[in-house]
This record gives structure tokens, sequence and C-alpha cells, in this order.
């Protein structure tokens, strides 16, 4: 992409899709870590620390450009404060299914943005939306896993695609659901001199100095 300004650390094709939506101009890093949860660790901070060591680790991947910034998220699927990862098989999709038909979730995006690897370039922003699922027949559980669908997907389904039909109510962020809150991540970039809907005023998240 011509122009970058910044590098987004993610393989989501969503969160691709979801920042080309806004207009950023972008690269991209594929990473990997670990994202084993902490004993006692809170769904909240396990997101934010997520976000945080993903930004971190792609910004390392990047270091011969140090001038843009690396953003980087983790969404996941909440009920309670259990977290509901990637169906592994069908019997643990229709058990995913069963948590959240006729019941509201939470879920939380935890959103960061490093810089050249300074402490005061780093920022991060958490986004919560509450999605209440209308009752699902085992049928429908059935059919939508042979869909395809929610194959890959944390918590078992996609707002944005077939799994719309599920979801009879929702108070938060549709983009956050998605995987890339847009309200959150257009705030950390404007605090970074990154203006969505206008030119950039500087490239680099470093604060300027108020000597």
């Amino acid at each position: 992409m011509k122009n970058p300004l910044l590098i987004l650390a993610s393989k989501s094709p969503r969160r691709r899709a979801l920042l080309e939506q806004i207009g950023i101009p972008f690269d991209v890093v594929d990473i990997d870590l670990d994202e084993a949860r902490r004993p006692g660790e809170s769904p909240e901070s396990y997101v934010l620390r997520l976000a945080l060591d993903k930004a971190r680790t792609g910004r390392a991947h990047v270091e011969s450009r140090p001038g843009l910034p690396v953003l980087a998220v983790d969404t996941a699927v909440v009920t309670g404060e259990r977290i509901l990862g990637k169906p592994a098989n069908r019997a643990d999709a229709a058990a995913m299914m069963s948590l959240l038909a006729g019941r509201t979730h939470r879920v939380l995006s935890g959103i960061a943005l490093v810089g050249e690897g300074a402490s005061d370039g780093e920022r991060q922003d958490l986004s919560i939306s509450e999605v209440r699922f209308r009752t699902v027949s085992a049928r429908e559980a059935d059919a939508y896993w042979d869909s395809g669908e929610p194959h890959d997907k944390a918590g078992g389904y996609a707002i944005q695609g077939l799994g719309a039909l599920f979801v009879a109510d929702l108070r938060g962020s549709y983009s956050g659901v998605m995987g890339l809150p847009l309200f959150e991540t257009a705030r950390l970039l404007a605090e970074a001199g990154i203006d969505c809907l206008g030119r950039p005023v500087r490239a680099s998240i470093r604060k300027e100095s108020t000597a």
C-alpha cells in the first residue's frame, strides 16, 4: 500500500478490511505469540495484555521502519468470566452456541498502538460490547456449523456473516465485535497525530516535548 501511516500486526482479513474502510493506508506484519491466559487474569486484562504484546512484537519485526507506529488488537467473546475461543469441532461449537443462545454475552477488544519502543510511545484502549442472542435450535446450530463460518471464529460465530441471524440486540461497537473497534482505533490514532478524516499531523506516536 502506498505511503503507509502505520503497520497492522494481524493476520485477520476482517481487521484489514475495517482499517481500509476508514481510509488509513497501512502495511501488515504477521506475528505469532503465546496467547495463553494467565492464572487469575481478568478477560479485560487479558485482551489488553495480548494487544500490547502483539504490538510490541510487531514493532520488533519492523525495526527498520521506526517512523511507523504498530497497531494490534485482541478480541474475546466472554460469558461470565469464561473466554470462548475458536471451536475445535462440531460438538464444541454446539456447546458454545448453547452457552450464548437466549443470553447476553460480552465482546472485549483490547487495542494497542506502539511507536519506536519507548514507554511514552505506547497507547491502549478497550472496547466493551454486549450482544444478546435469540434462542437457537439444535438444527440451526448444526446447519450453521455446516456453513463453515464458525470454524475459525472466536465464540463460534461471525456477526458480519450468517451469525447476524442470531443477534437480537447489540449495545456497543459493531466493528468491535468484528475485531477492530473503529471508534477507539480512530481515537488512538488521533492521539498519535493521525487524523482519519484529514491529513496526518505526524506519523510517529512519540509525544511532543512540552519543554
